[in-house]
C-alpha cells in the first residue's frame, strides 16, 4: 500500500547494510535480523515513542531485544537514524556508515545488546536467551510505579520460548497485571542446528500464552498492515504478545537455508545477496533509494530524566527494630543477620527509589517487613529466581534500586542471570538467606554454599568503568548487616549480601562504621591470627577463647566482612602473629581464604595461609554446632588447627 513505501525502501536499504555488517565483521546472525526486519523498522521507525537522540529519557518506550542476536537489525536502524551513544554527559551520534563498525573492539556495537559499552538505546545484556521478557517486565512495572504512560516491546525467538524463564515472565506479568509489555515472538521456525519443535510453533505458543493470561494475536511479521493493527491494538486487562510468522533470511537466497544460522555471507557472496534484495525492491515497487523513512515522524514523549543516586539513610539500628517489633531482640543484643537486614531495607525503604523482590519466601528473608509496609514497591517473583533477578535489572534501568532476596541456594539457580547483569553492569542488590551450613537441619538443598566463591569471581573482576563487577558483603552480626545493607544501597553497581538463619549475639555497637573492602581487628594476638566472617567470625572467637584457656596460645581475630578485600594490613597482621594466618568459612572454596592466599603469594612478607573451609557434602544436624562438628568446622576443629600451624612455626 501507499503509505508503507517509504518503509519498503527502508527494509531494503537496511537489508542491504545487515549483510554488509556482517560480512564484515566476519560474524554475525544476518538471517535472523532479516527475520526481524519488517517488525523493528515498524517499531523503531512509526510505533514506539521515543528520540533516538535521547536514549536516557525513562518516560520513553523502550525495546528489549530477547533475541539477542538478531541484534545486527537494532544496530542498522539506530545508526540509519542517527542515534546517540556514549553517556549522557558525552553523547556521540550515530551515521549510517558505523554500522560497519559492528564487533569491532573498539566499537560500541557489540556482539550482543549490552548497554555498559556505551549503547544506552539498550536497558540491559541480553543474549543468554530466554532473558528479556523478565527484564521487560521490570521496566513495565517501574513505569507504572512513576506513573509513565509508555509501552515496553520485547522480542524473543521461537526456539528460545522453550527456555523456562520465559514461562516464568509470562506468569508474572500477568500476576502483577502488567499490561504495557509488548511480547513479540518472531516464529521464523528454524533453530540453530534445526527447525524448531512443534512445541514452539506459532499455534502451540499462542495456546500456551492464551492459557496464561494473555492476548494473544498471530500475524504475518512480513505484513504491514497486519503488524501495525497489532501493534496499535488498544490495552486491555490482559499483556499483548504477537506471534509473527516471519521468514528467516527475508529477502537473501542463500540466508534461507536451514544451516544459515549465524553464518555471515563471504565477501563473493555479497554482490548476490544485493542483487536479491533488489530483486525483492522490484517486486515490492520501490526500485531505487527514493525517499527515506522521516525521524521527525516518529512521536517523542515528555522528558523524564532518572533520579540521583545514592543519598539512602537507614538510621539507627534501635530506631529501625522498634518499627518492625524486634526491638527485644535489640535490647538483649541477640538477633539474626537476616532479621537485620529485613529492619534496614525497611527503614530505606522510606525512599521511593527502594524496591523489593522475593522468591516466596519473605517470612524467611524478612523482606516481609518492606512488604509490609511498602505493598505497591514490593514484587513477590514467587519460585522463580531466574526470572526474579532479571525483573530487577529491569527494574533498575529504570532508576530504581531493586533489593531481590532468596535463600542464597536458590539464588544458584539464576548464576547465568546474575553474571548477565554484571555484564551490563546492573545496579541491583542480592541478598542470599539461610546462608552456610548453620542452617543445619534443613540439609544441604537448602545450604547456600557455592555463593561466596562465584561472587567472589565477579568481585575480582572489572566493569567498563574500572569498578568492581560486584561487590560482597559478609556481615557477623545484626549491626553490620544492617550497615552493610545501607552502604548497598548507596553503592553504584551489583552487590551480594550473605545472611545467616541463626540468632547471634551483637560484636559492635550501633554507632560503628563500615567500608568497601573493609575488615574488622577484632582481637589482638601474638601467635596466630583468624580471620574469619558471618557466622563463623562467633565460632572463631569461642575458639580463641578455648585456644587460651586450653594451651595459652594468643590467637588474633580478624571479620572479614567485604570483597574484593583490603589485604595489604591482614598481611601485616598475619607477619605480626609469627607469620600465620588461618582462614575458616563455612561455605567450599574459593572464598576469602583463596582471596588472602592469592595475596600472600604477591606479597614479601613470606606468610603462611591455612585454611578451613567446607571440604564435604555436608547433611542435616539439629543444631549449627553439630552440623559444624561433622564437617570439621567447629571451634575444637579451629583450635586443633591453630594449634598445628603455632607447632609448625616453631
Amino acid at each position: 500500500m501507499a503509505e508503507y513505501k517509504d518503509l519498503d525502501r527502508k527494509i531494503i536499504q537496511l537489508g542491504k547494510q545487515i549483510v554488509r555488517m556482517c560480512t564484515e565483521a566476519g560474524s554475525g546472525h544476518p538471517s535472523t535480523a532479516l527475520s526481524l526486519v519488517h517488525i523493528v523498522s515498524a517499531l523503531m521507525y512509526r510505533a514506539m515513542r521515543y528520540d533516538p537522540k535521547n536514549p536516557w529519557n525513562r518516560a520513553a518506550d523502550r525495546l528489549v531485544l530477547s533475541e539477542g542476536h538478531a541484534v545486527p537489525v537494532i544496530y542498522a536502524a539506530y545508526c540509519d537514524l542517527g542515534g546517540v551513544v556514549g553517556t549522557s554527559d558525552r553523547p556521540s551520534e550515530l551515521r549510517f556508515e558505523d554500522a560497519m563498525t559492528l564487533r569491532a573492539g573498539d566499537s560500541v556495537l557489540d556482539g550482543h545488546p549490552n548497554p555498559a559499552i556505551g549503547f544506552p538505546f539498550f536497558d540491559s545484556a541480553t543474549g543468554s536467551l530466554g532473558q528479556g521478557l523478565s527484564t521487560a517486565a521490570g521496566l513495565a512495572a517501574a513505569a507504572r510505579l512513576d506513573g509513565l504512560d509508555k509501552k515496553i516491546y520485547c522480542i524473543c525467538g521461537d526456539g528460545e520460548a522453550r527456555e523456562g524463564q520465559i514461562a516464568e515472565a509470562a506468569d508474572f506479568i500477568v500476576d502483577h497485571k502488567l499490561t504495557n509489555v509488548v511480547a513479540i515472538f518472531n516464529c521464523n521456525g528454524q533453530a540453530q542446528n534445526a527447525y524448531v519443535s512443534p512445541q514452539q510453533s506459532p499455534d502451540a505458543l499462542a495456546a500456551k500464552l492464551t492459557a496464561y493470561g494473555w492476548d494473544v494475536r498471530i500475524i504475518d511479521g512480513h505484513n504491514w498492515d497486519e503488524i501495525f493493527a497489532a501493534l496499535s491494538a488498544e490495552a486491555g486487562e490482559k499483556p499483548l504478545a504477537i506471534i509473527a510468522r516471519t521468514l528467516k533470511g527475508w529477502g537473501v537466497k542463500a540466508l534461507q537455508n536451514e544451516n544459515s544460522h549465524g553464518k555471515p555471507l563471504g565477501a563473493d557472496a555479497v554482490d548476490s545477496a544485493i542483487a536479491d534484495l533488489d530483486a525483492q525492491a522490484g517486486e515490492l515497487g520501490v526500485s531505487g533509494e527514493g525517499e527515506a523513512v522521516r525521524v521527525d515522524k516518529l512521536s517523542s514523549p515528555q522528558v523524564a530524566t532518572l533520579p540521583a543516586a545514592g543519598g539512602f539513610s537507614a538510621g539507627m539500628l534501635t530506631a529501625a527494630a522498634k518499627t518492625v517489633g524486634l526491638e527485644k531482640a535489640v535490647e538483649e543484643k541477640m538477633l539474626s543477620t537476616r532479621r537485620a537486614y529485613g529492619a534496614a531495607l525497611n527503614a530505606i525503604g522510606a525512599d521511593e527509589r527502594i524496591v523489593a523482590l522475593d522468591g516466596d519466601v519473605r517470612n524467611s528473608t524478612f523482606t516481609i517487613f518492606f512488604a509490609d509496609h511498602y505493598p505497591k514497591r514490593y514484587f513477590e517473583a514467587r519460585i522463580a529466581e531466574q526470572n526474579m533477578v532479571s525483573a530487577a535489572v529491569g527494574l533498575a534501568a529504570a532508576g530504581k534500586i531493586p533489593f531481590v532476596s532468596s535463600f542464597a541456594k536458590f539464588l544458584g539457580r539464576a548464576y547465568d542471570q546474575i553474571e548477565m547483569a554484571a555484564v551490563g553492569s546492573a545496579n541491583i542488590k542480592l541478598v542470599g538467606s539461610h546462608a552456610g551450613i548453620t542452617l543445619a537441619a534443613d540439609g544441604p538443598s537448602q545450604m547456600g554454599l557455592t555463593d561466596v566463591a562465584f561472587f567472589r569471581t565477579l568481585a575480582r573482576t572489572r566493569r567498563a568503568d574500572g569498578a568492581p563487577a560486584c561487590r560482597v558483603m559478609l556481615p557477623s552480626d545484626a549491626v553490620s548487616a544492617f550497615k552493610l545493607t545501607e552502604l548497598m544501597s548507596n553503592i553504584d553497581g551489583m552487590c551480594y549480601m550473605r545472611t545467616h538463619r541463626p540468632d547471634v549475639p551483637f560484636l559492635y555497637d550501633e554507632n560503628e562504621t563500615f567500608q568497601l573492602g573493609g575488615f574488622k581487628h577484632l582481637i589482638d594476638g601474638e601467635d596466630v591470627v583468624i580471620v574469619a566472617s558471618g557466622y563463623m567470625v562467633h565460632v572463631a572467637k569461642q575458639a580463641i577463647e578455648m585456644l587460651e584457656e586450653q594451651t595459652g596460645l594468643s590467637a588474633g581475630l580478624i571479620d572479614a566482612y567485604s570483597l574484593p578485600l583490603e589485604t595489604d594490613e591482614i598481611l601485616q597482621i598475619g607477619d605480626d602473629c609469627r607469620g600465620q594466618i588461618l582462614v575458616v568459612e563455612d561455605n567450599y572454596v574459593g572464598g576469602i581464604a583463596d582471596e588472602i592466599t592469592a595475596a600472600a603469594a604477591c606479597s614479601d612478607l613470606g606468610v603462611m595461609v591455612d585454611s578451613l573451609v567446607l571440604r564435604r557434602i555436608p547433611k542435616s544436624a539439629r543444631t549449627p554446632e553439630e552440623a559444624l562438628g561433622l564437617v570439621n568446622l567447629a571451634a575444637t576443629d579451629i583450635v586443633a588447627a591453630a594449634q598445628k600451624m603455632f607447632d609448625q612455626s616453631e
